[in-house]
């Protein structure tokens, strides 16, 4: 006797219940309610939307994409068209007369000291989001030491079309920086407080960003006039700190953290930079500099621990020969080190976007509801 199979035609009210049990690991939603499904069509026995991520280096992609598929195949469902996209999540509140109005998130990079590889993080960090497809810049705002250019072997000065600065393109980053405007690669920066925050306003007003999902904000190392011109002239989405396993250092960095707090910049986390070094003979970890400071830091002011970075030849040899170790070597474990980092950041970002807009959904029903109250008793009296 020959069995017969009726397909039962799921509604999109049941996709949709079906894939409220997805929930995002960073953001802590289910993926509908943040709207990250679109474009569903159901036909017949097929079913068809597109999946649209908060970064496209989100760290869960695909586990939240295996989610999706489990929970369209508990509804019985086996033929799904599933598209995965991604869209960068607006990380700053943005009025009308905002400067950079068409970059989502700004992530500055800080240390309390110099010589932390702040700027080799700040660089590859860049190029490893680039690298998943979204659109970055980066901005060099070390005005009396620049080495964003060098260590990207960019020497051509920047052009200047109908009065905006266009910012060089290497590895598909957007580049600005006081070293492009030297004389001579040796020529010093001697510039007064006044003059440095005037610079520092000029790179974030004359020069054409266009559209970014995110500018990286190389900041000079302490707490000095740059990063004091940056923090209450933009809205920063957060602030990466990197720091090296040294008390000394732990010691500094604290300090940094202390001045933004101060200013209500929210942190991304910390990074421990130059964390170990690789024995070539017998693959062991040698902590030439100490341990645990990016952790004590993390724990101290309950923030992120994103992560650590291996000390090695390679990643200064990028720096000095002007190409990236995520380029010149893309399987090696310190491309793998900034890979994992990038997308830890991506994350965190989004998280700290969430919380963003959230905050002024809040504030906008507060308004509506004091708009609201005040009419009541207008229309009463």
């Amino acid at each position: 006797m020959r069995k017969s199979f009726v397909f039962m035609m799921v509604t999109v009210d049941q996709v949709l219940t079906s894939l409220k049990k997805v929930i995002d690991p960073e953001l802590h939603k289910d993926i509908v309610s943040m709207g990250m499904i679109k474009e569903m069509a159901i036909n017949n026995d097929k079913i068809s939307f597109t999946l649209e991520l908060t970064t496209p280096a989100c760290p869960f992609n695909s586990e939240i994409e295996q989610d999706v598929r489990n929970a369209i195949s508990d509804l019985g469902v086996k033929d799904l068209d599933l598209k995965v996209t991604a869209r960068v999540m607006e990380g700053r509140a943005i009025s009308l007369d905002e400067l950079l109005p068409g970059v989502k998130n700004i992530i500055a990079v800080a240390s309390g000291k110099g010589g932390v590889g702040k700027t080799t993080v700040s660089v590859n960090l860049a190029i490893a989001l680039a690298k998943t497809g979204a659109k970055v810049g980066l901005l060099d705002a070390d005005i009396y030491g620049p080495s964003v250019p060098l260590m990207l072997g960019l020497k051509d000065s920047p052009q200047v079309v109908d009065g905006k600065i266009q910012p060089p393109i290497s590895e598909g980053v957007k580049i600005i920086s006081m070293g492009f405007f030297y004389e001579q690669s040796q020529q010093a920066g001697i510039y007064r407080g006044p003059i440095i925050s005037g610079i520092i306003k000029q790179f974030l007003t004359d020069v054409n960003w266009g559209e970014l999902d995110y500018l990286i904000i190389d900041l000079p190392p302490g707490t000095g006039d740059a990063p004091l011109t940056i923090a209450q002239t933009i809205p920063i989405t957060g602030i990466l700190v990197i720091t090296t396993p040294q008390e000394v250092a732990m010691n500094v960095a604290v300090k940094a953290i202390g001045m933004f707090n101060k200013l209500n910049v929210p942190i991304i986390g910390v990074i421990e930079n130059m964390s170990y070094l690789q024995c070539p003979h017998c693959n062991s970890n040698i902590h030439i500099f100490g341990t645990g400071a990016g952790q004590k830091i993390s724990e101290q002011f309950k923030i992120p621990y994103i992560g650590e970075i291996p000390l090695h030849p390679q990643i200064m040899q990028g720096s000095d020969t002007g190409k990236s170790v995520i380029i010149s070597d893309p399987e090696s474990s310190q491309t793998k080190s900034f890979l994992k980092i990038s997308k830890l950041v991506a994350g965190r970002v989004s998280v700290l976007a969430a919380e963003i807009q959230d905050q002024e959904k809040a504030e906008e029903k507060q308004e509506n509801s004091e708009y609201n109250n005040l009419k009541q008793t207008e229309n009463a009296s």
